[in-house]
């Protein structure tokens, strides 16, 4: 089936004004992309907007149109929109993960854990997942952070000052030392996954106002402008949100007539 047909009878809350409208209303373009999201305070969450954001110029030159559901209340969008610029006329919360389940997204690992609450087990088996256990390809894509990817862009810019604390604040250029520049250099991702941990972590109880959805994975839908299915990823584990980790968006190339640049704009 496809999913199209149940956005047109789901509605969510819209972190813009609280407003629980159909999920589909007003969405328009050549190009329909739904970003289904994990917790909002997940790394895959803050990282997947951390690229729409960088790429959105373009996304809106090339008739691709964005709406993302994450798991959290309106308090926790809030608080996310804020932290990551994603407009929040284009976000919708889902407490509970329900559209999630009805897409038949992986729940993440589910390792029963007899005389615990729902939310204690679940933050054992998100534990898990940060391990690599019912996570495939997690520890690599961690690895990756820190050594680098020559096949990947350049993901801070030189004149860029990233503060991710505990570190002091870092201009872009230190990067250069760990081994050039106009490609991911070492440690410039794991750099800024340290700050979007620093920021989750202060304020954990706003992100995740229910932990007990904590290793609920997501998903990417692209449709075409009469509903038409064009391509899906389903997650399979922490940060495997795309089929393409060092070119998120790279999926997108086939269908528009030019290929989006990932790159750092000089």
């Amino acid at each position: 089936m496809n999913p199209y047909y149940l956005l047109q009878s789901s509605q969510r809350q819209r972190v813009s004004d609280g407003s629980v409208v159909p999920l589909d209303q007003g969405w328009a373009g050549d190009y329909r992309l739904l970003l289904v999201w994990p917790q909002l305070g997940d790394f895959d969450s803050l990282e997947y907007a951390w690229w729409i954001q960088r790429q959105r110029s373009q996304l809106q030159a090339l008739g691709v149109t964005v709406r993302a559901v994450g798991i959290g209340d309106r308090g926790a969008g809030q608080r996310f929109c804020d932290y990551s610029g994603f407009p929040g006329a284009d976000l919708f919360v889902d407490l509970q993960g329900a559209l999630h389940q009805q897409l038949g997204l992986y729940p993440g690992l589910q390792v029963p854990l007899p005389g615990v609450s729902p939310r204690q087990r679940a933050m054992v088996n998100l534990l898990l997942m940060c391990a690599g256990v019912g996570s495939p390809g997690t520890l690599g894509e961690v690895f990756r952070g820190y050594w680098g990817d020559r096949r990947a862009p350049q993901l801070i810019a030189d004149d860029e000052v990233v503060e991710a604390k505990p570190l002091p604040p870092l201009r872009g250029s230190v990067f250069r030392w760990a081994g050039g520049q106009g490609f991911q250099r070492p440690f410039e991702l794991a750099t800024l996954r340290l700050r979007n941990m620093a920021e989750v972590l202060s304020h954990w109880s706003t992100y995740v106002p229910d932990g007990a959805q904590v290793t609920q994975r997501g998903g990417t839908f692209l449709w075409g402008a009469t509903g038409e299915l064009l391509y899906e990823h389903r997650d399979r584990g922490l940060l495997g949100f795309s089929a393409s980790m060092g070119n998120p968006l790279q999926f997108l190339d086939q269908f528009l007539d030019q290929c989006l640049d990932p790159a750092v704009s000089p």
